[in-house]
């Protein structure tokens, strides 16, 4: 098998992950390659004799094949005792992995620019007459591969509910198996702030639901080592001017306070934008973010900003006079996303936004994520028109069900169905498929995720003539039954 770039050490023989039985691999295989030919000669391998080898040349070290081992067999038993399998002819006892790639193989972290190509041809080591006594059966086939689009990432929301660490790591796996590669965790939100800062203790300490509801730095540090050895990059997101309900619990001076005519009302409302000591505490916090999650990316939110109470503080109002923005509150929200865009640039960090910071003020490198539902084909015109680099998340927000088979109605989205050149299509780099977490959390979160989320990762992976909802069925239907194994 020759991996032609990188990233493959985790998707490399993710479309043979197992166990491994017998039929038509076009009847089974999700995402659906770009180009597969299969044969009904059979293969054996013996979980015992089969090896994960590194040829001359690749760049990958001896562990990248502990992960690839694990998805072909499973963790069932491998043998019954007393029970014999009748031999094979043709036993499959090596494949051959080269990985060239400009990345130290196993030892870096996923990046936006990391190609996932991989070329898998039949049967590395096949020696004749072997006798094997397990039976995992493959098709001879040659696949070559590589995804449509390079972001390809779920949302999971772990303010509105808690997820145990358990529940994150469970779902890596089925990303994985669903060749997505981008976990966008957002983190912190009104409700809760679990996210356990260095810098900021207090922040959790009084803004999580409780200390049992806290992801430590150990916590973070392994979600992100399990998501990188499945090729999978981590991105944060720390959502503000709005959504900080949880962040003025644990940080005195953090948030506007709202009036009632001349006297303040005891509520608070968007982070305060006009005092000096909120960019004071928003640079030592990016600076802890910057190096606690390694990704280029971060996700600075921006979105759902009501300005009611701005407009009543007497502080902001007189802010925004000497400013010169007179009654557009839009301007002042401009104003602090700008602070906050050169505080993270500074750490050498890239950003990623909602779309309703979307303007042509914005830092030309800034990611725009589309959500909102209604003419988003529209807004993706208007962001890349504008330059800017965009994702889709508005048709696949998955916390919204309806009864039936919804799946369809992610699949048969076309991303780039949007006006606009070819230059303009090419910047949207990919979607993600959003499980907010209002109603949800680790006791319904793998089955109102798991397999919707499915027809969004072949959306983005394969190729855009792969469209045909009956084969997508039959192949959904056997890729569910692999994941619940």
């Amino acid at each position: 098998v020759t991996a032609l770039r990188t990233a493959a050490r985790t998707h490399l023989l993710l479309h043979a992950h197992g166990p491994l039985t017998a039929g038509a691999a076009e009847d089974s295989l999700w995402p659906l390659p770009q180009s597969l030919r299969t044969s009904r000669r059979q293969l054996q391998l013996a979980p015992d004799r089969f090896q994960l080898v590194h040829g001359a040349g690749s760049s990958a070290g001896p562990g990248c094949g502990i992960l690839y081992y694990e998805y072909i067999f499973g963790q069932s038993r491998w043998r019954s005792p007393g029970r014999q399998w009748p031999p094979l002819r043709r036993e499959l006892s090596q494949l051959q992995v080269v990985i060239t790639a400009p990345e130290p193989g196993c030892d870096s972290y996923p990046r936006l620019a990391s190609s996932e190509a991989c070329e898998y041809p039949a049967g590395s080591r096949l020696p004749r007459g072997a006798v094997c006594w397990a039976a995992f059966l493959v098709n001879e086939s040659f696949i070559y591969d590589f995804p449509r689009f390079a972001h390809r990432g779920i949302l999971l929301d772990t303010s509105r509910h808690y997820l145990p660490l358990k529940s994150i790591l469970t779902n890596l796996d089925a990303m994985a198996f669903n060749k997505f590669n981008v976990l966008h965790w957002h983190i912190v939100d009104d409700q809760s702030f679990p996210y356990q800062s260095m810098y900021f203790p207090e922040l959790s300490n009084k803004g999580a639901y409780s200390y049992n509801h806290i992801y430590t730095p150990t916590d973070v540090r392994l979600v992100i080592e399990y998501a990188r050895l499945r090729g999978i990059r981590v991105i944060p997101e720390f959502d503000t001017p709005g959504h900080t309900q949880s962040w003025g619990k644990g940080q005195k001076d953090l948030l506007t306070p709202c009036y009632n005519g001349e006297q303040p009302s005891g509520s608070f409302g968007p982070i305060n934008p006009i005092w000096n000591s909120t960019y004071d505490f928003m640079n030592k916090f990016f600076k802890e973010i910057s190096s606690v999650f390694p990704d280029d990316y971060i996700h600075l939110g921006g979105d759902e900003v009501s300005f009611d109470c701005w407009k009543s503080n007497p502080d902001v109002k007189d802010f925004m006079k000497e400013q010169g923005f007179g009654i557009d509150y839009a301007k002042l929200e401009s104003y602090y996303i700008q602070k906050i865009l050169d505080i993270v640039s500074s750490y050498n960090k890239g950003y990623m936004v909602w779309q309703e910071v979307f303007d042509n003020k914005l830092k030309p490198d800034t990611v725009v994520e589309v959500w909102m539902a209604n003419n988003y084909a529209h807004e993706l015109s208007s962001v890349t028109q504008a330059g800017f680099t965009a994702i889709l998340a508005a048709p696949w927000y998955l916390d919204y069900i309806s009864y039936g088979q919804d799946w369809k109605k992610y699949y048969s989205v076309e991303p780039r169905n949007f006006p606009g050149s070819e230059k303009q299509k090419k910047l949207l780099i990919g979607g993600e498929a959003c499980l907010w977490g209002e109603f949800v959390d680790a006791t319904n979160l793998t089955p109102r995720l798991w397999p919707r989320a499915s027809a969004v990762g072949e959306r983005l992976w394969s190729s855009s003539n792969v469209t045909d909802l009956q084969d997508a069925y039959k192949r959904l239907s056997n890729h569910r039954c692999r994941m619940l194994r």
